[in-house]
Order: structure tokens, then sequence, then C-alpha cells
């Protein structure tokens, strides 16, 4: 596991997942593989297979922080907000005060056009986080995004 997690840190992926698959070959609940397969994965790039490997971590530990995480971000990169946003709420159940939950739901409400729900998840972020980078990039973006919808639509009552 560690030579792998090295050669995913040194960007060789393909490498790290050959010796993931070795792992999960002899012991294919092994949940940290699955995780860090699914991270190598994704950060190829592969989000379907990623996704296969985190629905399963999310199997054998259905209340893994980490995994529903991973889950939920590969469900958002691929479209699917809804099921991204789901993925955060159980973390929530589980970790109340987890910020990176917050901001990530934040992130997939924006995406679905919710700007201003997703304003209150980013502050709920930054509240347990006040340092958190995505959070405060995002809160930002967010208030100049219903800064402009409020003068388009000034201007369209003018």
């Amino acid at each position: 596991m560690s030579k792998a997690a090295d050669l995913c840190e040194d960007g060789k992926y393909r490498k790290a997942l050959s010796l993931y698959n070795q792992i999960l070959k002899a012991k294919p609940e092994h949940l940290d593989a699955l995780i860090d397969k699914g991270v190598a994965l994704q950060n190829m790039g592969s989000l379907k297979q990623a996704l296969s490997c985190f629905h399963k971590a999310v199997e054998v530990d259905p209340k893994n922080v980490t995994a529903l995480l991973n889950k939920g971000s590969v469900l958002h990169g691929l479209g699917r907000f809804d099921d991204a946003i789901s993925c955060y709420e159980q973390v929530l159940s589980i970790e109340k005060k987890s910020a990176m939950a917050l901001a990530y739901k934040g992130l997939s409400l924006g995406e679905k056009g919710m700007i201003k729900e997703a304003l209150i998840f980013f502050k709920k972020a930054l509240q347990i986080d006040k340092d958190y980078d995505l959070a405060l990039m995002s809160k930002e973006i967010a208030k100049k995004l219903l800064k402009q919808i409020k003068e388009e639509t000034e201007k369209t009552r003018s």
C-alpha cells in the first residue's frame, strides 16, 4: 500500500493501479486499496471506473467518510449533482461538522443553479474552517454571481 501511495504522489498512477489490483485480487474488500485505487483512477480522468471503486468501498463500509466524499466528487464530475449531494448529506449525517462535505455540497448546488443555497453551505463550511480555500473562493464566486443576477434582473425591469 505504501509503495502504491508513493507512486501516486509521483503521478505514476498506472504503476500504482497495478499494485492496488494485486492487493484487491488477494483481498477484494480491502477498503484502503479500493479508495486509493479510486483516487488514482479519478486523477487519471477515469471517472466511471473510479466511481465503481468508491461504490464498492461504500458497500464495504457505508459510513466511511473518505469513500463517500470521493464518490460524491466523482458523481459531481460526471454531472450527477443530485447523487453527489446525496453522498455529501450522508457524510454530514455521520460528521455534522465536515467543512469539506459542506463546501462540496455547495459546489453541487451551485452547478444546479441554486446559488443562494450554495452560498449558505460555503458559509457553513467557513464557520468550521475559516481558512478553507475551496469554500473561500466559492463563496466569493457565488456572491459575484448573485450580484450579477440582481443587476441583470434590475436592468430587465427598467
